[in-house]
C-alpha cells in the first residue's frame, strides 16, 4: 500500500512537472513566433519597397541598394587610401589588414577571391594572407605579387551593368552584384576591369565581400 501511494505521488509530481513546461514552452514558442512575424513584417516592407523579388523565404534582414552602392564605393575608396598611405610613408600593410577585415569576410568565414593579376596556382586567394600579398606585396609564397593597390591609384570609381540598379541582385541578407571598375593611375590612364561581388550581411549589419571575381575585357584579336 505504502508503495501504491508513493507512485501516485510520483505521478502526480510528473504530471505535475510536466504541465509547467508544456506551459513554459507554449510560452516560448507564442514569444519567438510574435518575434519572428514582426521581424518578417519589417523585412517585408524592406521587400516591397525595393521591388524585389527572389528573397529566400523566412529571411529575417535584407540588404538594400544603398547598402550595396555604398560598400562598393568604400573598396574603390580603399584601394586608393592603401597607395596613398604608402606614398606618405605611412603603414600600408596594416591599414590593407584591416581593410580585409572590415570589407571581406576573411575573418569570419570563407571568401572565393579570383584577383585580376592572378595566374597558375595562385589564380585564387581563398585566405587572409594570400589576399593581403596581392593588394600589398611583399610575401615570399607569393613572388609574383607586386602589390595591386601600390601602382599607386590616385583614383577608382565603379559602375554595375544595366540602368540603375540592375546590375545588383538581392536575395536578403546575400547581394550580387556585376559590372566594372576603373582604377587611374598618375599618369592619368584609366584602367577598367569586369567585376563580380557577392556581399554577405553580418550579424553586425555590415556588408562583406565573400566572392570577389575580376579580370580583364575580352578583346579579341584582329
Amino acid at each position: 500500500m505504502m508503495f501504491k501511494k508513493k507512485f501516485i505521488i510520483g505521478t502526480l509530481v510528473c504530471s505535475g512537472m510536466l504541465a509547467a513546461c508544456d506551459q513554459v514552452t507554449q510560452k516560448v514558442t507564442e514569444e519567438t513566433g510574435a518575434l519572428i512575424t514582426q521581424t518578417s513584417d519589417d523585412v517585408k516592407k524592406v521587400i516591397d519597397d525595393l521591388g524585389l523579388q527572389y528573397v529566400e523565404e523566412g529571411a529575417q534582414s535584407v540588404i538594400t541598394y544603398d547598402e550595396v552602392n555604398a560598400a562598393q564605393q568604400a573598396w574603390c575608396d580603399a584601394l586608393v587610401k592603401i597607395g596613398k598611405i604608402k606614398e606618405e610613408g605611412g603603414d600600408y600593410k596594416a591599414f590593407a589588414s584591416e581593410v580585409l577585415s572590415e570589407a571581406y569576410n576573411y575573418d569570419s568565414g570563407k571568401v572565393f577571391f579570383k584577383p585580376t593579376l592572378a595566374f597558375g596556382d595562385q589564380t585564387f586567394r581563398n585566405d587572409k594572407n594570400a589576399a593581403l600579398a596581392y593588394f600589398v606585396g611583399g610575401d615570399p609564397d607569393f613572388p609574383n605579387d607586386k602589390g595591386f593597390a601600390l601602382t599607386p591609384w590616385v583614383k577608382a570609381r565603379y559602375d554595375n551593368a544595366g540602368q540603375k540598379n540592375e546590375g545588383i541582385q538581392i536575395y536578403g541578407s546575400i547581394a550580387i552584384t556585376m559590372g566594372n571598375v576603373w582604377v587611374t593611375g598618375k599618369d592619368g590612364k584609366e584602367v577598367m576591369v569586369d567585376k563580380t561581388w557577392v556581399f554577405k550581411k553580418g550579424k553586425d549589419g555590415k556588408l562583406r565581400i565573400i566572392v570577389h571575381k575580376s579580370a580583364l575585357p575580352f578583346s579579341p584579336s584582329n
